[in-house]
């Protein structure tokens, strides 16, 4: 889909956060988004930014004039720049508090409002695609809550100012440049099959758009038309968003019916867990070679068919965390590379399953 990024890098794109058919969607024009502030300067005075154009242009066979347009009336985002450096000093991982962020009564409130709303199209995914409507609920959830918080960023000058002044300063900055750029590139082709100003498309401050967050190159491939009125709308057609995130899974390798995770305990007289944890969260270990090694799972988990991970999620001082981790908790990790989104996100669409029965 991308180079690949770094858990960090997503994780920070994507909680601030397709074959695309040729009448691809724009946004809908009544959609309501704040209007972000003209700040920065101006690109179409810098060399570098018009021969980036022609580049682009040249590559993707757009019209030259139409890119350097675009690519000129976008505003180097000061803060954009800022913002994807690594923290100075990082705060110690801590599950419980994260997970407090997005499992909460705004969210579940909302998660059952939206699923009610949507139950039809939700199960008409479900049945299509095999994934739950838990987890696409779960998703959308952490994403936007439900479409409040979709980003209020021009989607171009976030992407221009991360293609030309991504800064040196970032340990990997030349692979993180590379990505922008590819994303720049993924944009103004959609916004020109779609025949869209490219200028129209807000989003996260690293590009992320509508309510699944999907980055441009990600609507590109993924974002389906559900609901067949001959475009795909990420920002305003809830059909849309919920089979595209389904689409999204499934072509990740989502297991119909295979539970995320499974309890875990430790029988501390085998426990190898220097052995467990160093595939990360690569589900890599049969069963029968998981209990060996002294990582104990519930009456189900032993059941299971198929690889298994130990996913560790640490407590700032406090006792780590531990899940069995599956094929399908290692899927919700390529939405984000984060263990402590997948959790979030599975564990938010539970809460939001419970309280619909309740």
């Amino acid at each position: 889909m991308m180079p690949a990024p770094s858990r960090s890098f997503l994780l920070a794109c994507l909680l601030c956060l397709c074959q695309m058919p040729a009448d691809a969607a724009k946004p809908s024009s009544k959609r309501k988004v704040m209007a972000q502030a003209d700040a920065g300067t101006l690109y179409a005075g810098r060399e570098d930014a018009m021969r980036l154009a022609d580049e682009i242009a040249e590559q993707r066979g757009l019209d030259r004039a139409w890119v350097r347009q675009a690519i000129g009336q976008s505003r180097h985002l000061p803060q954009v720049a800022r913002w994807v450096l690594p923290a100075a000093s990082p705060t110690a991982k801590n599950w419980r508090v994260y997970r407090s962020r997005f499992i909460e009564p705004v969210r579940i409130r909302a998660g059952v409002a939206f699923w009610q709303a949507n139950e039809a199209e939700l199960a008409r995914a479900q049945q299509t695609y095999g994934v739950p409507a838990e987890i696409i609920v779960g998703i959308i959830g952490v994403e936007s809550i439900y479409g409040r918080q979709t980003g209020n960023f021009r989607v171009m000058d976030a992407l221009v100012t991360l293609s030309l002044d991504f800064p040196d300063a970032h340990p990997r900055a030349t692979e993180r440049r590379a990505f922008f750029r590819g994303e720049l590139e993924q944009l103004l082709s959609l916004a020109q099959r779609a025949s869209t100003d490219p200028m129209q498309y807000k989003g996260s401050y690293a590009g992320a758009m509508g309510m699944p967050q999907f980055m441009p190159s990600s609507w590109v491939r993924y974002a389906i038309d559900f609901d067949a009125d001959g475009r795909i709308d990420l920002f305003d057609s809830a059909s849309d968003v919920i089979g595209s995130v389904a689409h999204y899974f499934q072509a990740f390798g989502w297991k119909k019916g295979m539970p995320t995770h499974y309890p875990v305990h430790f029988d501390k007289s085998v426990l190898d867990l220097d052995t467990l944890l160093a595939p990360d969260i690569l589900p890599t270990f049969s069963v029968q070679s998981f209990m060996a090694k002294g990582a104990i799972p519930d009456v189900a988990g032993q059941q299971h068919d198929g690889p298994l991970a130990l996913v560790e999620l640490f407590n700032g001082d406090a006792a780590p965390s531990y899940v069995a981790g599956t094929e399908n908790f290692y899927v919700v990790t390529r939405y984000n590379w984060s263990s402590y989104y997948a959790l979030a996100v599975i564990e938010l669409g539970q809460e939001i399953a419970a309280a619909r029965a309740r």
